[in-house]
């Protein structure tokens, strides 16, 4: 497994945790014993306990997971707020309304196309016309494909 599909798994559900307020807890833990009482669910649980497992060892120490276990070993904001360095979230939510306008949207034709729409229907008949009628009667088979399909 890559640091990338990790820190992309963590992202992941830091950002449902922020849309949802639910999922991880809001504070940091003392004890692992904290764990038993949260309201999470156990794969929350499960990530949580990870991380803390993980703080313990010698060569992760520097990473601090202990102190933020409790946000899945991610230390920080999981999205950032700069106009500087990325797009904000007001954009983002303008960008997403905007598109789920366009999907509900009636069709707009472009480039002046326009669509034909019959409002009501006229009997025309039934049969050949007399062209029609004429044109079959003059076309002969080949010899050896009476009976055989005309289409390739």
């Amino acid at each position: 497994m890559t640091e990338r599909a990790v820190a992309a798994y963590i992202a992941k559900y830091a950002t449902k945790g922020a849309e949802t307020t639910t999922g991880t807890l809001d504070r940091p833990i003392r004890f692992l014993a904290e764990l038993a009482q949260a309201r999470i669910s156990g794969h929350a649980r499960r990530m949580i306990r990870t991380a803390w497992t993980l703080g313990a060892r010698k060569d992760l120490e520097h990473l601090r997971l202990r102190a933020w276990a409790h946000m899945l070993g991610f230390r920080g904001h999981f999205s950032t707020k700069s106009r500087r360095y990325s797009t904000t979230l007001g954009a983002l939510r303008d960008a997403r309304a905007d598109w789920r306008r366009a999907q509900i949207a009636p069709p707009v034709p472009q480039h002046g196309e326009t669509t034909l729409v019959l409002a009501h229907w006229v009997f025309a008949g039934t049969g050949l016309s007399a062209a029609e009628t004429w044109l079959a009667a003059s076309l002969e088979p080949a010899p050896g494909t009476e009976g055989e399909p005309t289409h390739a």
